[in-house]
């Protein structure tokens, strides 16, 4: 489970944004996971909420949030957010694609006191 590592790295990524602003604690910790990015969000959930303990995260809401794979076509230069892993354009059906979201996972938002 990889998500242990993730949580531990997101935690540390918190707390040195928390020293460097003064905070006493973080509030709230909000990630975007993309569809495509291997990281199971209740895994992640569950990680984080164990891992938080004594930290300075230890009272913070976790939000995620969600991203569609999001592609370009580079035949016909649709861009469209795919329902499914198809991997063909939804337009001209082409499979000349580029995928532009939806395979990482981004700290978008900390909340600090």
């Amino acid at each position: 489970m990889h998500e242990y590592s993730i949580v531990q790295s997101l935690l540390d990524s918190c707390e040195e944004n928390a020293v460097k602003n003064n905070a006493t604690k973080v509030t709230k910790v909000v990630i975007k996971i993309g569809v495509m990015s291997g990281v199971e969000p209740e895994l992640l959930r569950t990680a984080f909420d164990t891992f938080k303990e004594k930290t300075l995260c230890e009272e913070a809401e976790f939000v995620i949030n969600i991203q569609q794979i999001v592609i370009k076509c580079n035949k016909c230069l649709n861009e469209s957010v795919l329902k499914s892993i198809d991997y063909c354009c939804p337009k001209c059906k082409d499979t000349d694609i580029e995928i532009l979201e939806g395979e990482d996972m981004y700290l978008m938002q900390l909340e600090l006191e």
